[in-house]
């Protein structure tokens, strides 16, 4: 064998203590207990977890720096036991909705990647669908639109007739359509209220992206993917009601899915309002909904927990005003000990839920499995060792070259121990050692969400 890694090794049956795993040529060779066959090296974990590497379901590499953000985005995962990411399409200075964009971008994650990468794609206003088969054939493994226009070049809002022929262009594949779920006349006119009343914290923020505008929106794209027959996946849900609305969907017998992002689970604007803009997403967290989105991932109704990374700048949150400020939180590093730690204090089995909800459910969501999100024989050695060691987040310790998180100075009950991407050693619990290009472009293989 190339390596053996001993430590506790945890299976789709169960942990094995005092176990290991054997990989050779990048792959899953053996699992097992006792004695382990001979190998080039070995690593002792100890009594550290020995777990899949973490699937990051909702990733923003290229917003700012463009596709070179390919580089510091996948360091940072590997830092935080990230071995693939999966990233949105709207990248500085424009998004990828073309096969010539994707092969760009694919370029770009073979000079720069450290984790693997898989893609999302979209289309821009007008652009017809004949662009959507080929990109799907080129291994894209979900599509995404916004009901909310940022930019009308980089991040456009898609009207309702073109979702529609994008519902229906995508109904006969297994690959799903998510959306950003926020109305925009709604919005709009709230936010202008708020300004007229001279409401600039970060509470006005959740107050004019209201839930009724998040509910609406979420509410069409679900009815439009039903009557096409599509599955419509919501990529960011902030309270119970719009998992409720998903699972009423689902039940129904349509394709519906609804995502949830790490800070939701941890942050309420009333209670962390000091925070102001470095807590600021879209859509908004919401006041008193983390007991009870809790209980939606513990009841499956989440379909995986994603960070919803955004390599902005801290400079981007320093305005006067909330409503000027940029929107989004970097992640990377945070997502496995924050919802492990969260798990934990909850007294639930934070061992299962953090494999199945940042391992197994989106490689099996996003076409990856069973190459990846598992530990069996057969499988991508794509590995995070997680101990159970406490730990304080310090942002001025992160990789991403952002050095700033909304967790700063939250303790965790875990640490990355060590990440492997392919059965070469990433992060050594210190330093990210594999080189650019180490991670690979991750194309949608066979698995979906409703096999």
């Amino acid at each position: 064998m190339d390596q053996v890694i001993r430590g506790t090794i945890v299976t789709p049956v169960g942990p094995i203590e005092n176990g290991w795993l054997a990989i050779k040529d990048g792959k899953i060779a053996a699992i097992g207990e006792r004695n382990a066959p001979a190998a080039a090296s070995t690593h002792d974990a100890g009594a550290a977890y020995v777990i899949p590497g973490i699937i990051d379901g909702q990733t923003h590499a290229g917003s700012y720096a463009g596709l070179p953000g390919i580089g510091s985005t996948t360091r940072s995962a590997v830092a935080g036991g990230i071995t693939t990411i999966v990233d949105m399409p709207y990248d500085n200075p424009a998004p990828l909705n073309t096969i010539e964009r994707l092969g760009e971008k694919k370029a770009a994650v073979a000079a720069h990647a450290h984790a693997n990468v898989a893609l999302y794609a979209t289309v821009m206003p007008g652009q017809d669908m004949s662009s959507v088969q080929p990109l799907i054939d080129a291994g894209v493994v979900a599509f995404k639109i916004s009901g909310f226009e940022s930019s009308p070049t980089r991040f456009p809002r898609i009207a309702a007739d073109q979702l529609l022929d994008l519902f229906e262009a995508l109904a006969p594949t297994v690959v799903p359509l998510g959306i950003h779920n926020e109305d925009q006349e709604i919005v709009r006119a709230r936010i202008a209220r708020a300004k007229a009343a001279g409401q600039n914290g970060i509470e006005a923020h959740s107050s004019s992206r209201p839930l009724a505008a998040e509910q609406a929106s979420t509410a069409h794209f679900l009815e439009l993917g039903a009557l096409s027959g599509a599955h419509a996946h919501i990529v960011h849900l902030t309270s119970a009601r719009g998992f409720h609305l998903v699972e009423n969907y689902r039940r129904d017998g349509f394709r519906s899915t609804g995502e949830l992002c790490v800070h939701y689970l941890w942050f309420d604007p009333t209670i962390d309002n000091a925070l102001g803009a470095r807590m600021k997403v879209n859509p908004p967290i919401r006041p008193g909904q983390i007991e009870a989105l809790w209980a939606d991932v513990v009841a499956g109704r989440v379909a995986f927990v994603s960070s919803d990374h955004s390599s902005w700048p801290i400079d981007n949150k320093f305005t006067p005003s909330i409503f000027d400020a940029g929107a989004g939180v970097p992640g990377l590093e945070t997502l496995l000990p924050a919802f492990y730690t969260g798990a934990a204090q909850r007294q639930l089995d934070a061992l299962r839920l953090t494999v199945e909800q940042l391992a197994e459910r989106p490689a099996k969501f996003f076409g990856l499995w069973p190459e990846k999100g598992v530990l069996q024989p057969g499988a991508d050695a794509d590995i995070a060792i997680l101990s159970l060691e406490p730990q304080v987040w310090d942002e001025t310790m992160a990789h991403d070259e952002l050095n700033w998180s909304p967790f700063h100075g939250r303790q965790f009950a875990c640490r990355v121990a060590g990440t492997y991407v392919g059965g070469k050693l990433a992060w050594d619990g210190q330093a990210v050692v594999n080189q650019p290009g180490d991670g690979k472009y991750a194309p949608r293989l066979v698995s979906h969400w409703f096999q």
